[in-house]
């Protein structure tokens, strides 16, 4: 599941490929938000920890859209 993470003041995004789930992520994310720790915390699919200080999150979006199709097809 691919993972973009934008955080305040940086000109890139985070761009993480995680095995969990969207409901998984999405858990992690509110848990992060309203917890007091204040962090969240993902891991990719090499095993890498990704930490993000939870009020310098932006925004977080979970799963790839739909990829647009180029050329023509039958209608």
């Amino acid at each position: 599941m691919e993972v973009r993470i934008g955080v305040q003041n940086a000109a890139r995004e985070l761009v993480i490929d995680s095995p969990q789930s969207q409901d998984e992520i999405g858990q992690a994310v509110a848990a992060a938000l309203s917890g007091d720790a204040g962090l969240l915390t993902l891991v990719d699919e090499d095993g890498r920890r990704v930490v993000v200080p939870a009020d310098k999150l932006a925004y977080v979006e979970i799963g790839v859209p739909e990829t647009r199709r180029v050329g023509f097809g039958a209608m």
